[in-house]
């Protein structure tokens, strides 16, 4: 039976960001950000509506155009070509059935489409049954968890996220939270929430965005592998801290 989440180009590769800068219409986004993400840990990045989340995602993606700094591998090589991209919107093919939107990558690459791996993927998101459908005929959550397994169809070895659970109702969200930490363990994942709740949960390292021109704080860091307990004091603790860091009385 094969492994289809199973991925040795993960180990060992972190992200390291010096000296970026981005700017829209003359007005700077960051001017001289500095990060770094450890080989397969989980970061999340919080910060208010505006202040560059998601731009920090695209510009590691080398989705910016004008973009300056320094975005490397923790090895020092290039990230080009070992990123996998979630969307806050599923993105999903309409005219594809839910199998197919899994394979969309390697389609569109003109590369052949391996049918059992994505099968696979679509048992381990829950939705073995389900391969056959239109996106239409899905719910939220189901579409959601197509994206997870075409993200993870992709193979890379660093996992950018943006909000890619804020569509979908509470218990789902939690439910996702879940999955993503067990099927994304090992890769290196970079995370953008508007929840502390869920930095909470599945954060290694938690930093908060904030400014003009944006940076991030020093971080947080809680032991122990995501998902963590809701009920866990530590965790509310934790949210508590993010709350004030972001500017909300407790």
């Amino acid at each position: 039976m094969i492994d289809p989440i199973a991925n040795p180009r993960a180990s060992g590769l972190g992200v390291r960001v010096s000296g970026g800068q981005l700017e829209f219409g003359g007005i700077p986004v960051f001017a001289g950000l500095a990060f770094e993400c450890a080989p397969g840990s989980f970061t999340c990045i919080l910060g208010s509506s505006g202040v560059g989340k998601s731009s920090l995602l695209r510009m590691i993606a080398g989705l910016v155009p004008n973009s300056q700094g320094t975005i490397i591998a923790s090895d020092g090589s290039p990230l080009s070509g070992r990123i996998a991209y979630m969307d806050q919107r599923d993105l999903l093919l309409p005219w594809l059935c839910a199998l197919d939107n899994v394979m969309v990558g390697a389609r569109l690459r003109g590369q052949p489409q391996e049918r059992e791996r994505a099968n696979a993927l679509l048992a381990q998101v829950g939705l073995a049954d389900q391969h056959h459908k239109l996106p239409n005929q899905l719910s939220g959550g189901m579409r959601q968890r197509v994206a997870l397994a075409r993200t993870l169809m992709e193979d890379r070895p660093v996992v950018l996220m943006d909000e890619p659970f804020s569509a979908v109702d509470a218990l789902t969200r939690l439910k996702l939270q879940e999955l993503s930490a067990r099927l994304l363990a090992g890769r290196t994942v970079i995370m953008v929430t508007h929840d502390p709740m869920e930095a909470a949960r599945l954060g290694h390292c938690i930093h908060v965005l904030s400014g003009s021109p944006a940076a991030l704080d020093n971080g947080l860091y809680p032991a122990g592998p995501g998902p963590r307990d809701l009920s866990d004091p530590v965790v509310i603790e934790l949210h508590r801290t993010l709350l004030g860091k972001l500017g909300v009385v407790v």
